[in-house]
Order: C-alpha cells, then structure tokens, then sequence
C-alpha cells in the first residue's frame, strides 16, 4: 500500500542526503519524493511516497524520520482528507493518424498544449493520480516519446 508523507525539516545543506540515506539503509524504496522551500525560507517541505506492506514498517519509517536531527514534523496522510497533486512533461508521437487522438485528448482533459511541432507534441498534465494514470493510459495508445514527472505534492485538507 502507497502511503503519503510529509516532512517538515530544517533547510539546511545535507538533510535531503539524510532523509535518502536512511530510507536505503533500511532498504524502502521511495516511489515518489519532492522537496520545497516553503513560506518560511529556513523550513522545507518533502512529500514523500512510500510503498508500505503494513503499518509496522509505517511506523518504523516514521519513527526513523523524527529521530533526525534536521525533521520538524512528520504527517502521515495515509487516513487523513488531503489534496495532492503530480505535474507531467508529456511530449508525444504526432502523425497524421494521431492528431485527431491527440486533440480528443487534450480536449477530453482540458490539458495545456506547451509545444507543437511537425512530429511531436509536448502536454502539461496536472492532476491527481487518477487523471494522471487516465491520460498516460490515453498517450500510451498515441505513442508517449518522452515523460518527466514530478514527485506527488499533498496538503492537508
């Protein structure tokens, strides 16, 4: 089970290192992490997606957490009401065949065209995880060239 985590710590050189090093000592994979500077320049924000089989290693990831020196706080989001969102680069096959798929699609999920050439198109995605895994199951039947993604961002709700 995926489980959403947010970090407030002091924004300071190496507590990114910190935070990565612990998750591989103890062997967890982190699907998905971005950090921010928030509206406190000395404060930073990690949202942090964890693959968790069951609350023990929750715990303990947690537990981890707040013994570092640098963490202010640790929310998890896992059965609290939040908002979150992912931003996608999304830069697709275009040929003759594909642009009527590629319009449908744009159109469909009021997605931002931000390139257009000759033999490609590049969409922003903004979502959460279910408009995001929509669209890429659409782009995947257009042809996906290219994909960046960002760590999922979350706030309480």
């Amino acid at each position: 089970m995926k489980h959403t985590l947010q970090v407030l710590v002091e924004n300071k050189f190496g507590v990114l290192a910190r935070v990565a090093s612990l998750f591989s000592a103890r062997g967890y994979n982190i699907d998905s992490l971005a950090v921010g500077e928030t509206h406190d320049p000395t404060i930073s924000c990690m949202t942090i997606v964890v693959n968790a089989e069951d609350e023990r290693i929750l715990e303990q990831i947690k537990k981890q957490l707040n013994k570092l020196i640098d963490v202010i706080t640790v929310i998890d989001f896992t059965r609290k009401e939040y908002i979150d969102r992912e931003l996608i680069l999304l830069k697709i096959n275009k040929r003759e065949d594909t642009v009527g798929l590629i319009d449908k699609l744009i159109s469909d999920y009021s997605l931002k065209v931000l390139d257009n050439k000759e033999d490609s198109c590049t969409i922003e995605v903004c979502g959460d995880s279910h408009l995001i895994e929509k669209v890429l199951q659409e782009a995947k039947k257009i042809g996906i060239k290219e994909l960046i993604r960002s760590g999922k961002l979350a706030i309480s709700n």
